[in-house]
């Protein structure tokens, strides 16, 4: 199922809470499928988030990550990845926790674990 079309706009999208996201994390859906599963956000941090109490974060789904602006603070590697670093995380792969002391903003794409993968590019077929 694909996303749908769009040309270049200003996104009108409300920026909400993701289900089960810890406080201070809010998302603007850019693009997705009818079934959400494949889906492109903004996800913005306020400063000081943390997501300690949610634990190490594993996923059911690819996952990849653009920081656009900002830095996060992996605790569990005890490493900061700033503006312009990126992640693609396939299904399973534990991540996280993280803060967020002066805020972050994301632009992460997410599609399901059985999407075909070219495995010499690493890209979505």
């Amino acid at each position: 199922m694909s996303k749908p079309e769009l040309e270049f706009h200003l996104p009108a999208a409300p920026w909400t809470a993701p289900p089960g996201a810890g406080v201070g994390v809010r998302e603007q859906v850019l693009a997705e499928d009818a079934r959400g599963e494949r889906r492109t956000t903004l996800v913005r941090w306020e400063p000081g988030t943390d997501t300690s109490e949610q634990g190490v974060a594993h996923h059911e789904f690819w996952e990849e990550v653009y920081i656009l602006e900002g830095a996060l603070h992996d605790l569990s590697l005890d490493e900061t990845f700033a503006q312009g670093t990126y992640a693609c995380r396939p299904p399973g792969m534990p991540h996280g926790p993280w803060t967020a002391p002066d805020g972050v903003t994301m632009l992460v794409f997410t599609y399901p674990a059985d999407t075909d993968m070219d495995t010499d590019s690493g890209t979505a077929a």
